[in-house]
């Protein structure tokens, strides 16, 4: 990620934070952990939060990686990838 004090959201600290929760509440689901549920379902919402604030911050004519963002977020059930791909799409 980024060093100093930019607080700027990020797509992909964004995305490695929504993994993270997601890791969190399964093991609080699996252990019973209502503690490492609730953490991982805070993450999640707060990782969604930072990738919608990043993808409006987000010019889809200079950035963005087109069909292939397109594509990923359609494998991993994002819609937010789907979106943004559709976007950021170059015309071939």
């Amino acid at each position: 990620m980024s060093s100093g004090n930019n607080q700027q959201p990020s797509l992909i600290g964004g995305h490695v934070e929504y993994v993270k929760g997601a890791a969190e509440s399964t093991i609080g689901s699996v252990t019973g952990s209502q503690a490492w549920t609730t953490s991982g379902e805070q993450a999640k919402a707060h990782a969604v939060d930072s990738m919608k604030a990043a993808g409006e911050q987000r010019n889809p004519s200079s950035q963005g990686f087109g069909k292939v963002e397109q594509k990923l977020g359609q494998v991993t059930g994002c819609e937010g990838m789907v979106k943004e791909g559709g976007a950021s799409k170059r015309s071939e």
